[in-house]
């Protein structure tokens, strides 16, 4: 059907017939890119200087796997002690009782302020600060005293620091989550007559859960390669298992290889955990997505 136009009459392009267009820069871009990758696996490959057989030695060595197994155990506890106080946090930070908000403000913001390395650091020399922890009577006698140095380990010092690192950051996740469900939900909740823990668990948590999963899934690996930190600590997690076999046989880059992959292996899993994590939770919210998607289609 011709369209009538300023210049004359036009007609409408014939769909039939249309090309796909070339576009030479994007096929130079995209054979640039894979030469670049092919030339950087081939140097990795082939360069004698990583001594790969070296590499696989250590790979599977006990004394690296003990390592492994501390960074992983570091990566859980801190990672728990994240999500339980910083679940505790965010329900301060919106709680109507000033203390407590201004607590969990106080608390972020510390915690996000200092550097991890510095926190541990910190920790790991406290005994200086605080020699000993006692429990006493206020005015009274000393029920229990322990030296501070006793009681704050390496893994101790690791952990706190780890932890309250995480929490800081895995409040304001949380937070963010619970805000994001509609005011609606919990005003139907509490007409039902829940009270407000069964409110949070049955109703709220659930629904926020698609908000928090991915930073939270960004923050377990972010963790996962935040312990090496605690190597400056004398801590015996993978970096400074590593760090000790090398400084006895010299072979520092072979040793180094072998962290990078357990690491790149390692966050690899978790990445595809999250991945199904994320569909569980989303399942509901994409299928109503695609409900509204495909009414509109059809108006």
């Amino acid at each position: 059907m011709p369209l009538a136009g300023p210049q004359g009459t036009a007609e409408l392009p014939d769909v039939a017939r249309a090309e796909k267009q070339w576009h030479p820069w994007r096929w130079a871009l995209s054979i640039f890119v894979t030469l670049l990758v092919l030339r950087f696996f081939i140097l990795i490959a082939t360069n004698q200087n990583l001594q790969w057989p070296i590499v696989a030695n250590y790979l599977f060595n006990p004394v690296v796997l003990r390592g492994l197994g501390m960074t992983l155990w570091l990566t859980f506890l801190a990672m728990a002690v994240g999500f339980v106080l910083g679940t505790a946090l965010a329900l301060f930070r919106m709680s109507t009782i000033a203390p407590l908000s201004y607590f969990a403000l106080g608390f972020t913001w510390l915690f996000r302020s200092v550097p991890t390395l510095v926190l541990l650091i910190f920790l790991y020399n406290i005994s200086i600060l605080i020699p000993t922890v006692e429990i006493a009577i206020p005015f009274g006698p000393v029920l229990w005293s322990e030296r501070t140095n006793d009681l704050v380990t390496p893994f101790v010092a690791a952990t706190i620091g780890l932890g309250f690192h995480k929490a800081a950051y895995m409040s304001e996740i949380i937070r963010a989550g619970l805000l994001s469900v509609d005011d609606g939900q919990k005003q139907a909740a509490a007409s039902l007559g829940m009270s407000s823990a069964t409110m949070l668990r049955r109703v709220i948590l659930p629904q926020a859960m698609r908000v928090i999963i991915p930073p939270t899934g960004s923050e377990i690996i972010s963790t996962l390669k935040l312990t090496s930190l605690v190597s400056v600590i004398s801590m015996a997690d993978l970096l400074y298992t590593v760090e000790t076999i090398y400084a006895r046989t010299f072979q520092t880059i072979p040793l180094l290889v072998v962290a990078c992959l357990w690491y790149l292996i390692l966050t690899s899993i978790l990445q595809i955990g999250q991945r199904y994590i994320e569909k569980y939770f989303g399942r509901g919210y994409r299928s109503r997505a695609g409900t509204s998607d495909h009414s509109a289609a059809q108006e």
